[in-house]
């Protein structure tokens, strides 16, 4: 079977880098599913999970907080600020995060300051959502 290569990318480091059989990621406008030889496209992806089907059949999954998607026939480039691999994302932090980002939301003194706490408790609504699925494939 055909495959494509993906490289998902944080800030930080390479968070996955290798052959899939299809990758599906939360385009803004909707559920992007990705198989080889897509039309190519760039886009922006809001915050949630990435799936990656390898070549082996296994599922890869990444948390990003949103970023950028680059298509080509051959080629799948996932950019985002904060990416994290779904084994490495945690309960408590995530839930702490969310529990500050509403205590930042209720506590907001400007449009700035609102805009800030609902976009973070966004992020972490869509990390928390991210961390379920990654535990029901296990």
């Amino acid at each position: 079977m055909a495959t494509i290569h993906v490289d998902v990318v944080s800030a930080e480091e390479s968070i996955f880098s290798g052959e899939a059989k299809f990758v599906s990621l939360p385009g803004e406008a909707g559920e992007l599913g990705i198989y080889p030889r897509h039309t190519p496209l760039i886009t922006r992806i809001k915050a949630g999970s990435v799936r990656i089907e390898k070549e082996d059949g296994t599922e890869e999954f990444v948390f990003v907080a949103g970023g950028i998607l680059e298509v080509q026939p051959n080629c799948v480039t996932v950019l985002s600020d904060t990416a994290v691999r779904g084994k490495d994302l945690d309960d408590e932090k995530a839930n702490a995060a969310k529990a500050a980002a509403e205590d930042a939301l209720k506590n907001a003194k400007t449009e700035i300051d609102m805009a800030k706490a609902t976009s973070e408790l966004a992020i972490m609504a869509a990390q928390i959502s991210a961390l379920r699925k990654f535990r029901q494939k296990k």
